[in-house]
């Protein structure tokens, strides 16, 4: 299994919104290694799901429920996208303050490639992260 986390403005699609949909096709990127890490995703993986602009905030892990496939909003068969599914909300957000203020997330791609909508994270990150969020 391998962990991710993957960003959207709350207004264009929120995590409240995965939650009442049960399930989104996860579209749109138009960066090459967002692409690339959308392609690598595998069934049963962990997203961390991340509000950006608004909250800049982790609110929940989402669950990916299958394999890429072709992004229909794409003129090119190139982008891909996934569909995830909501596994539960954080007890608590986790602030990107928050996260910058964490010596052990100093090397997290969210910090470290501020802009790219899918990021892999370790293991490590993302238990730290949960454990935030339950504090």
């Amino acid at each position: 299994m391998r962990f991710w986390l993957i960003k959207s403005e709350p207004y264009k699609y929120s995590w409240d919104q995965l939650e009442k949909d049960g399930i989104a096709f996860w579209d749109g990127v138009r960066n090459y290694q967002a692409r690339n890490n959308l392609a690598a995703m595998q069934n049963g993986d962990l997203c961390l799901f991340y509000h950006s602009n608004e909250g800049k905030e982790v609110v929940g892990i989402a669950r990916v429920t299958g394999t890429a496939k072709p992004d229909p909003t794409a003129d090119v068969a190139t982008w891909v996208g996934v569909d995830v599914a909501p596994h539960r909300r954080l007890k608590k957000p986790v602030g990107l303050a928050r996260i910058k203020s964490e010596p052990s997330l100093a090397q997290m791609g969210l910090l470290r490639q501020g802009r790219l909508s899918v990021v892999e994270v370790s293991r490590e990150e993302f238990d730290i992260i949960v454990a935030l969020s339950e504090q």
